[in-house]
């Protein structure tokens, strides 16, 4: 089964996948946060449309496939494909994905770019080609695997949303709309996470929340001559940095406040312990380190818990401050920077969001104008315990197909439709898996998808829908 199975899924990428996704790279279909005029420029329509030609034109028994429109709401690509054989009784399997991209960022090596598709050594590179765009494509060519291979599987509906990466704020509405087409859906595979190496199937078990903003500061209507004003006039940058420290021990980068902290529980402390045993030095290795920059942390477990369960700060954007090229001796009247927190998987986002203003607009140092814009609040997920038929059927698979036993770990990214779909499917199973291994570098420059990776996740889904669909007999 597994030869027949991982022979279908490479063809299907080699003729088929592949060229879809190179199309597919060279459409700029930012996600409506980093694109306000995405209705009129029509890119996220265009790789919708795409995908959902691609899909109708696969051998898959009795597929039916739309685009789902709600008003004033960014598109979903719906896709329902029909249990075949044993899987007749099974409850349904839901496949997520989704079409939208993060922007441009700077720093591509020569000759790549955000929207220039390039293979390289079994690397593909562009923007979202691994975040997520592959996921509609690798879904069906898993079911396509399965029918060609005589094997059963449960119905199996697809989501492939638009705006993941702007938080995916129009996914609960879908998720009510769409329930009636659904039906009761007991396990779900998404496709939009990473993995710790490429050699071994790996299983997301918890990811990390977030709290967003930007933290305005102002201490003038306008800028003066620094060296009249300087000792006189507070600075905006000085004011921030204070603010900062109440968030952030600046020496360690630990959060300070409670009310951003969570138990992390044992059964996520085993797990990243073996996560550290195998990926060793690459724990901390896969990030490009400048110069003689060291890690946070030098043990490989405390640094995977660092980066899925614990709270962390990022200062990612400023507005306020002039290129030095264009920098004169002016103390500025404003400092406005753009944050980042990550939460721990079990701390709501919305709460830790309002936290967040309350903290930094309470009593302003020298009685400066603060402001905190909240931009986004979004929680995190911890996945239920996993029942014994997936952990078998992840563990024959990862062996079947790379030759390694299955590894799971946390992420620290956060991915919003998780907490939505656990919260809408609250009995239901998870597979969250994806392609984002070491230097794959989603949301950066040099973002790339590894094809031989991605071809065996793919037999790996279809190993595991086909376990799912034997396990309810018709």
């Amino acid at each position: 089964m597994a030869a027949d199975l991982a022979a279908t899924v490479a063809r299907h990428w080699d003729t088929e996948i592949v060229a879809q996704l190179v199309d597919y790279i060279r459409v700029p279909a930012k996600s409506p946060h980093f694109d306000p005029q995405w209705q009129a420029n029509g890119y996220i329509e265009r790789v919708a449309g795409d995908a959902l030609a691609w899909v109708r034109r696969q051998p898959v028994r009795g597929l039916a496939a739309d685009i789902v429109r709600l008003p004033d709401r960014t598109p979903v690509l719906y896709f329902d494909v029909p249990a075949t054989g044993q899987g007749a009784g099974a409850p349904t399997v839901l496949l997520y994905g989704h079409l939208d991209k993060q922007p441009e960022m700077t720093g591509w090596r020569d000759g790549l770019g955000p929207w220039i598709p390039v293979q390289e050594d079994g690397r593909l590179y562009g923007r979202g080609g691994a975040d997520d765009g592959y996921a509609v494509y690798a879904s069906l060519a898993a079911i396509v695997a399965l029918q060609a291979a005589g094997l059963p599987h449960a119905r199996c509906v697809g989501l492939i949303e638009t705006c993941e990466e702007s938080g995916s704020y129009d996914l609960p509405a879908y998720l009510e709309a769409l329930a009636p087409r659904m039906g009761q859906v007991d396990f779900v595979v998404g496709l939009d996470s990473g993995c710790g190496d490429y050699e071994r199937l790996w299983a997301t078990t918890s990811l990390r929340g977030l709290a967003a903003g930007t933290l305005k500061v102002s201490v003038l209507t306008e800028g003066v001559h620094s060296g009249d004003a300087s000792g006189v006039v507070p600075s905006s940058f000085r004011i921030a940095r204070r603010l900062l420290d109440r968030l952030e021990d600046a020496a360690t980068g630990r959060v300070l406040p409670a009310e951003f902290q969570a138990p992390i529980p044992e059964e996520r402390r085993v797990q990243a312990a073996q996560a550290a045993r195998i990926l060793g030095d690459s724990v901390v290795r896969k990030f490009p380190f400048a110069g003689d920059t060291r890690p946070m942390v030098a043990d490989h477990t405390e640094a995977v818990l660092n980066r899925t369960w614990r709270p962390a700060l990022s200062v990612v954007g400023a507005d306020g401050l002039p290129p030095i090229a264009s920098a004169g001796n002016v103390l500025r009247p404003t400092t406005s920077l753009k944050l980042s927190l990550r939460l721990p998987p079990t701390v709501d986002g919305g709460n830790a969001t309002a936290d967040l203003k309350r903290l930094f607009e309470a009593d302003p140092p020298a009685g400066a104008t603060v402001l905190f814009t909240p931009d986004q609040g979004a929680s995190g997920w911890s996945a239920p315990p996993t029942a014994a038929w997936l952990a078998q059927a992840l563990a024959e698979a990862s062996q079947a197909f790379y030759g390694e036993p299955v590894a799971a770990m946390g992420e620290g990214g956060t991915i919003p439709f998780m907490a939505m779909l656990g919260r809408h499917f609250p009995d239901a199973q998870f597979l969250i898996t994806g392609v984002l291994g070491p230097h794959s570098n989603a949301h950066g420059p040099n973002e790339f998808l590894h094809i031989p990776y991605a071809k065996k996740l793919t037999a790996c889904v279809a190993h595991v829908l086909a376990a799912h669909g034997m396990r309810h007999p018709a």
